[in-house]
């Protein structure tokens, strides 16, 4: 008597069971064309992402390029290229240039792009609006070769435009691409200046989000376009902003090597200097594999550490990631 209920029981869960599958497999065929268009962005990521991961054992074997990754033998002790970039005598300056570069690029690459997506939003002129949004994000499509050029047109010491006019008005030339004081921010401006229009549009896209009949509430409340703004745009576009923030975070230690590796010199390498060109230098030019994957693999870790940190922290606002 007691066998029946659960032999039924079992009946009905294998039922649903099998009724979920099957809906599963309908839903699947339904939409095989979206699923096919899928593929190949799938396809890029195993294979130029997740495929390639296997190579971090280089970082912890003394690698060959003959002898190749299996082959090589593993480094005695198993930290030894950890152990040779941490006692470098480069590793604080290098480790606090990239730190340093890549807060002063996110924190002015941020605000800049939110004040010019306000100053859109809260345009009234729409052939205008247009214009600086297509004006200011055209630099994101130039190469860094050409920005420096332009740099060079401009900041030259010698043949530079804004040099040019100070000496011509009696003044001394200032060495803008030359000086430790002054190079940091060439780097971070000329960055602000390339991605500004580009990181607006994200904002512009949430701000278009927000529902317009808080505005006409606020408006008739008596509240004027800056309370507006701080009320409803900015909390509208709150979690946007987090999210960003969150994605920059991961890559704290990415300062941008193509970019400073283009406008370096030597007279600048004691602020300009990050982990990325002295790897390039030291690790790729040496053809020393095992040391750049390994100062790799240590900007990754660092990278996930800071990104599930902030997410944890973002949680407590409601704007986490997961």
């Amino acid at each position: 008597m007691n066998q029946l209920p659960a032999a039924g029981t079992h009946a009905v869960t294998h039922g649903k069971r099998g009724f979920t599958t099957l809906r599963f497999v309908r839903n699947l065929w339904s939409m095989r064309a979206l699923y096919l268009m899928l593929l190949p962005g799938i396809a890029y990521y195993v294979i130029f992402k997740y495929i390639p991961m296997y190579g971090i054992v280089i970082a912890f074997k003394d690698y060959d390029l003959l002898e190749g990754i299996l082959h090589s033998p593993w480094a005695d002790p198993w930290y030894k290229h950890f152990q040779y970039f941490y006692e470098s005598p480069y590793f604080s300056q290098l480790l606090g240039n990239t730190f340093l570069i890549s807060v002063y690029k996110m924190f002015w690459g941020i605000i800049p792009s939110i004040i010019l997506a306000i100053l859109i939003h809260e345009g009234r002129v729409l052939w205008l609006n247009r214009l600086v949004q297509t004006l200011s994000y055209m630099p994101h499509f130039l190469s860094w070769v050409i920005i420096y050029g332009i740099g060079i047109a401009f900041f030259s010491e010698t043949s530079g435009l804004i040099n040019r006019w100070l000496t011509e008005a009696g003044h001394s030339a200032i060495p803008f691409l030359t000086s430790t004081d002054l190079f940091r921010g060439v780097l971070v401006g000329t960055d602000v200046w390339k991605d500004l229009g580009w990181g607006a549009i994200v904002y512009l896209a949430a701000m278009s989000s927000i529902d317009t009949t808080l505005y006409e509430a606020a408006r008739i409340d008596g509240a004027g376009r800056l309370r507006r703004i701080w009320h409803i745009t900015l909390p509208g576009i709150r979690n946007v902003i987090v999210l960003l923030l969150i994605l920059r975070l991961g890559s704290i230690l990415d300062a941008g090597f193509e970019q400073i590796y283009i406008m370096y010199n030597i007279q600048v390498y004691p602020v300009a200097d990050i982990i990325d060109t002295w790897v390039y230098r030291v690790g790729l030019e040496q053809l020393n594999f095992s040391l750049a994957t390994a100062v790799g693999l240590f900007k990754s870790v660092i990278g996930l550490t800071l990104v599930y940190s902030s997410n944890k922290l973002a949680n407590k606002w409601g704007g986490g990631l997961w």
